[in-house]
């Protein structure tokens, strides 16, 4: 399986036309048979995490059966061409899923191959819908595992997505290897803080973790080369 992130920066004078690709480009998409799972989400500002919503900065996320499907989509598909024509900047990243465990609207979106000696580095999606009735608390306490993410050893990215601004959330990230992400989700005090609330006070209705390994990345995002 081929997962494709894409994160775009649309220009100021074409924020419009990123509102109305939400809307539009959902049917190409959902007409695309060979597109296995797909989102179009919003970001935080400049695209990090834990930060008020961003005009400016959207993202599709996609899978496939193989690389030639996605090539083709990013060769040829209409929601691709939307987002390079009215953009400005592009970042994309193809992973194959390492794991994968939970749900993201009712289903299983990356089917994980499991491997077990895989050592270089690691890409993670963190997603989450969060309950209305625990919002507030959920935002006062996501941030600062957001900036003990970023202060992190083996840290190297992290982008804030999403479809919902406020209840559905998604964090992508990538590390030094599994290591470095193990250390800090499970021995960093503020991240480990927040998953022991998360489970007592039961913030979420669904999430999902999943782990991967990078293919290929090109572009730039806030003008930074992945």
């Amino acid at each position: 399986m081929i997962v494709a992130l894409t994160i775009t920066k649309f220009r100021n004078t074409t924020i419009p036309f990123a509102f109305l690709g939400m809307a539009i480009l959902r049917f190409p998409l959902w007409l695309n048979k060979k597109c296995r799972f797909w989102k179009l989400m919003g970001s935080g500002k400049d695209a990090q995490v834990d930060l008020s919503p961003d005009f400016k900065h959207w993202a599709i996320l996609t899978t496939w059966d193989n690389k030639g499907d996605c090539d083709q989509f990013y060769k040829r598909s209409f929601p691709i061409k939307w987002f390079r024509y009215f953009g400005k900047e592009e970042f994309t990243i193809l992973l194959n899923p390492l794991s994968s465990h939970g749900l993201w609207s009712g289903i299983q979106p990356f089917k994980a191959e499991n491997k077990t000696t895989y050592s270089g580095k690691i890409a993670v999606i963190t997603r989450a819908a969060v309950k209305f009735t625990k919002l507030r608390e959920f935002k006062s306490n996501i941030k600062r595992a957001a900036i003990a993410m970023r202060n992190a050893d083996g840290f190297i990215f992290s982008a804030g997505v999403g479809e919902n601004p406020f209840s559905d959330q998604a964090t992508f990230s990538i590390w030094r290897d599994a290591e470095s992400m193990k250390n800090y989700a499970y021995k960093s005090f503020d991240h480990s803080d927040v998953i022991k609330l998360t489970r007592e006070r039961q913030w979420y209705s669904e999430e999902l973790f999943a782990r991967f390994e990078i293919i290929d990345s090109w572009g730039t995002l806030n003008g930074q080369y992945i």
